[in-house]
């Protein structure tokens, strides 16, 4: 008992041990980080390429949080933690704004004020009853915070679910089914008597794709080479995809680059 209560003394020195120098580590991190962010704004506000005020603090900060982020490509560290909790919590708090701004104000306390000063009518009262409704339905879902009365809040679930997915099917269908079997559908020929090479593609790869797809059938013979060729074509949608995401990150990449060399630090013009 005594040797392993020994090992276990050890091991648990050995953490606090390891704890201590990790956080002494952060703080050293954080300190060369904000140095270095000081020094670097203090010369572009003394050589006057950045502007004191509140356009420039908030390019400095947005600087500093960039680089934060930024700073996970080398590993996880203390300063990407600190930036992505200050990212999260902006976000958070301008969404809350805007949803008061824009929704809660504009949509029904303003609205529900305009139709209390009309004369009443049917129609008015019908009109206060399609705001005062789903605002309270919504406020069904805070009685999740009362444990006696949460089960109320599977009502606020159920019609976000069932209004969400009656808006979300029908768009579905016609976006990932119907569209995309119109260009299948597309005449062969032309007008002129000539073939229509792109819906000819387009009518080709659909076939061997389907059939790369029709597994009841022992992909040999021209079932398996016409398989192969829906292969390609699968790949070479896939690889469009990727490429248009691969493109799409490499522009923020770019607008961030933009920013830090050119609203930050002035090297690049225009």
């Amino acid at each position: 008992m005594s040797a392993i209560d020994t090992d276990s003394n050890s091991n648990s020195n050995s953490d606090m041990n390891s704890n201590s120098h990790n956080k002494t580590n952060e703080w050293w991190i954080f300190a060369v980080f904000f140095s270095i962010i000081i020094i670097a704004n203090a010369i572009l506000l003394g050589s006057g390429s950045l502007k004191w005020g509140w356009s420039g603090v908030g390019i400095m900060m947005a600087a500093a949080f960039t680089i934060g982020l930024y700073s996970f490509l080398y590993q996880d560290n203390p300063l990407f933690k600190m930036a992505e909790h200050f990212y999260v919590g902006i976000a958070t708090a301008y969404l809350i704004i805007v949803t008061w701004y824009s929704v809660i104000l504009t949509d029904i306390i303003y609205a529900l004020r305009d139709l209390w000063s009309q004369p009443f009518s049917s129609t008015i009262f019908w009109q206060m009853m399609a705001i005062i409704l789903p605002t309270m339905i919504g406020l069904l879902v805070y009685t999740r915070l009362v444990p006696s009365i949460s089960w109320l809040s599977r009502i606020t679930f159920a019609v976000i679910i069932g209004f969400g997915s009656g808006l979300a099917i029908p768009n579905a269908i016609n976006a990932y089914i119907l569209e995309q079997l119109k260009p299948s559908m597309m005449p062969l020929w032309t007008s002129a008597g000539g073939i229509a090479w792109g819906a000819l593609v387009i009518f080709f790869g659909v076939i061997t794709t389907l059939v790369y797809f029709f597994f009841s059938l022992e992909h040999k013979g021209v079932i398996g080479k016409t398989a192969k060729i829906g292969i390609w074509f699968l790949m070479i949608s896939f690889g469009a995809s990727f490429g248009y995401t691969v493109m799409a990150r490499f522009s923020l990449l770019i607008e961030r680059i933009n920013f830090l060399f050119r609203d930050w630090i002035p090297l690049i013009n225009g």
